[in-house]
């Protein structure tokens, strides 16, 4: 299992497109949410749209490993999708923001999280500006909650700044590759 979190407009979706097309035998487990799909985004590429009362009625079936409300929607990893993958063996890969973060730890200890943090508080809000698909209402509420995301980067393993995203997404594939060779991790020499 392999969390990248850090707050909205750091990059996330940029770092999934990176690491998936980088060899690393990662399945991207994709989030269900109840916010509005955008023009480019297809139902079931980057998301699971779901109306509230159907992620309701999946909350109260237990079927989630982890949801959260964030920024007035929700958000959620279905254990469907995650357990399929790592029957399979591959390695899961979750962009979710701190809260899911928490509850995957307890689900999944033994995995590997990621806080992607931005170069700076401006080049952040720049970002999000310049993205031009939200409110300046909307903006301000995800900066705030970036402020309280960005106090929680030492509940992950690895903090990664978001300056070059080249340089970023190499550094983060060899955190990756890094794990996978922790000897916790591999068959014992007897399985061999």
């Amino acid at each position: 299992m392999v969390v990248i979190s850090g707050p909205s407009g750091v990059g996330k979706s940029s770092f999934v497109s990176g690491l998936l097309s980088a060899g690393l035998n990662l399945e991207y487990s994709v989030s269900a949410t109840t916010r509005s799909r955008r023009p480019q985004e297809e139902n079931g590429r980057e998301y699971l749209f779901l109306s509230r009362a159907e992620f309701q009625k999946r909350i109260d079936a237990g079927e989630f490993v982890e949801w959260a409300e964030v920024h007035g929607e929700l958000y959620g990893t279905l254990r469907s999708e995650t357990e399929r993958r790592l029957r399979a063996g591959r390695n899961v890969l979750l962009d979710i923001d701190v809260q899911g973060g928490r509850a995957v730890r307890n689900a999944y200890p033994e995995g590997v999280f990621i806080f992607v943090l931005p170069p700076s508080f401006a080049s952040l809000e720049e970002r999000l500006r310049g993205r031009g698909t939200d409110s300046d209402e909307r903006i301000r509420l995800r900066l705030d909650n970036a402020l309280r995301e960005i106090k929680l980067v030492t509940e992950y393993d690895y903090a990664v700044v978001n300056d070059d995203l080249d340089a970023a997404l190499a550094r983060v594939a060899a955190i990756i590759v890094a794990e996978s060779c922790r000897t916790r991790r591999r068959e014992s020499p007897d399985s061999i």
